[in-house]
């Protein structure tokens, strides 16, 4: 099979409809909008636009199955998650190439995601039968005191375009888990992966009712509706602060429960002792992985003006051997960005920068005349106060920032508004603990380009929102603590 024959294949197999309470069907209105290959700017498929009257339908089935779903077994709501792991494992290759298609992606980035994505599923599968409760005599003997804890009630999962099946299973994961039926908004950029996600899950065995996913244009029209609806317990949104703050204001009047994965502005800090090879590579991958378009990736690198200049040949050196192309494509190392607006963002960021005084030390080339690609790119000498440094880029663009002190570095660092990721390289051990103490981030890299892991919480601090996925901590997002004061006396 050619490789045209096998993506045609592959989006002939994706579900185009909306998922309303696990059935397909069309838009109520009959609406369909056009999901595009960034490599190309290219249509690649039509997917029904999800209308507010279909909105409010699949609040009403969440609502009406919520109590047959938390009533369901956490061992049975296990197994149907384990199911949908082994399903996404055994069909890595073709939801890989689904996401190149529609995101950019390398392809062996791709499979990294749906690996780590289908291990959401497994991890929650495990959680599903831990939802423990206490029981205690109070302090005055008096009586005693029981808790338990209760699914928090249908939830609306609002996914993000650049990890559109991860961020999925990492909302789906720990709500189906809990009991909790569920509605997903994907992003309109990349629905297809969450459609395929959706069939998965019904093949695994998810009864009808309790999942429903509306694909649509109209993403903050739908949200706002659902949100204004007293039937909705739960809102989990991963995306940027901006619209991450108007959700919070509108979920005042519902008090409803949230969790807000939002931007980042991770710094990456090598100081003099740090292995500065370790500290490249990590570097590569902080900085490119998922195209630069990743809240955690390194956004801003600072260097100790020691070993500034050797750190940035080093890095140079590595970004010269970057490939850029389509995500399909044997040897790409980097794609496309997602569209026309995110490359002219970075190509901002760039210009403003080196007006006051930046140097570009590295310009990679792209391909001309295709898709929204954004030559990677290393800037040195840049100014502490530059947009480049203090905004996300969500781009292939690395910045570099020398310092003098551990003080000067710490106080640059702190004072963004942001707080998700942040990575340090030294081979100090009092350094290390030191920063990591210090450091206003809700994740920290020693020594480590990477951070995510399903077994470990993840979140952020101050602008880059609050609530934990993922760990232990993922399934507390999706429960509520119920305390009963019991008198055995009188029983």
């Amino acid at each position: 099979m050619s490789t045209r024959e096998a993506e045609q294949s592959v989006l002939a197999a994706v579900p185009r409809g909306l998922m309303l309470g696990g059935v397909w069907t069309a838009a109520s209105a009959g609406a369909e909008f056009e999901v595009l290959d960034p490599s190309s700017a290219e249509p690649i498929a039509l997917v029904a636009d999800a209308t507010h009257d279909d909105a409010l339908a699949a609040m009403s089935i969440a609502a009406e199955h919520q109590a047959q779903w938390a009533a369901t077994a956490p061992r049975v709501r296990g197994e149907i998650l384990r199911r949908a792991y082994e399903l996404m494992t055994e069909r890595i290759e073709p939801l890989a190439l689904l996401m190149t298609l529609e995101m950019g992606k390398p392809l062996s980035e791709s499979r990294a995601e749906v690996a780590y994505a289908a291990d959401f599923f497994r991890w929650f599968a495990e959680e599903a039968v831990r939802m423990t409760g206490t029981w205690s005599i109070a302090p005055d003997g008096a009586s005693r005191i029981w808790t338990m804890r209760q699914p928090v009630g249908p939830c609306l999962l609002v996914t993000p375009w650049n990890f559109p099946l991860a961020m999925g299973t990492r909302k789906l994961g720990p709500a189906l888990a809990a009991g909790c039926t569920a509605i997903v908004k994907p992003a309109k950029q990349t629905p297809l992966s969450m459609l395929a996600l959706a069939g998965i899950l019904m093949e695994a065995g998810l009864p009808k009712g309790v999942l429903s996913v509306l694909p649509t244009t109209d993403s903050s029209g739908i949200v706002a509706l659902l949100m204004r609806d007293p039937r909705l317990r739960k809102l989990s949104f991963t995306g940027s602060t901006e619209v991450g703050q108007a959700l919070v204001r509108q979920s005042a009047d519902r008090m409803l429960r949230l969790s807000m994965e939002l931007g980042g502005n991770g710094p990456f800090v090598v100081f003099e002792d740090a292995d500065l090879d370790r500290a490249v590579d990590e570097a590569m991958r902080a900085k490119l992985r998922n195209n630069g378009e990743a809240c955690t990736a390194a956004n801003r690198f600072y260097v100790h003006d020691s070993v500034r200049e050797t750190f940035v040949t080093k890095l140079s050196a590595r970004f010269a051997q970057i490939r850029v192309g389509r995500g399909t494509d044997e040897g790409t190392t980097l794609g496309p960005l997602i569209d026309r607006n995110a490359v002219e963002k970075v190509a901002d960021l760039v210009a403003a920068a080196t007006s006051n005084g930046a140097v570009v030390a590295y310009s990679g080339e792209v391909p001309q005349n295709a898709g929204y690609y954004s030559p990677p790119m290393i800037v040195d000498r840049v100014p502490a106060d530059s947009r480049l440094v203090t905004e996300e880029i969500f781009g292939p663009v690395a910045p570099v920032v020398g310092f003098e002190t551990e003080e000067q570095v710490l106080g640059w660092v702190n004072a963004s508004d942001y707080g998700l990721a942040s990575y340090v390289f030294t081979t100090d051990l009092n350094r290390a603990l030191r920063m990591a103490e210090r450091l206003e981030a809700g994740m920290i890299g020693l020594n480590r380009g990477v951070l995510s892991n399903v077994a470990a919480p993840f979140g952020g601090v101050k602008m880059s929102g609050y609530g934990r996925e993922g760990g232990a901590e993922g399934i507390d997002e999706y429960v509520e603590t119920k305390y009963v004061a019991v008198d055995v006396n009188a029983l």
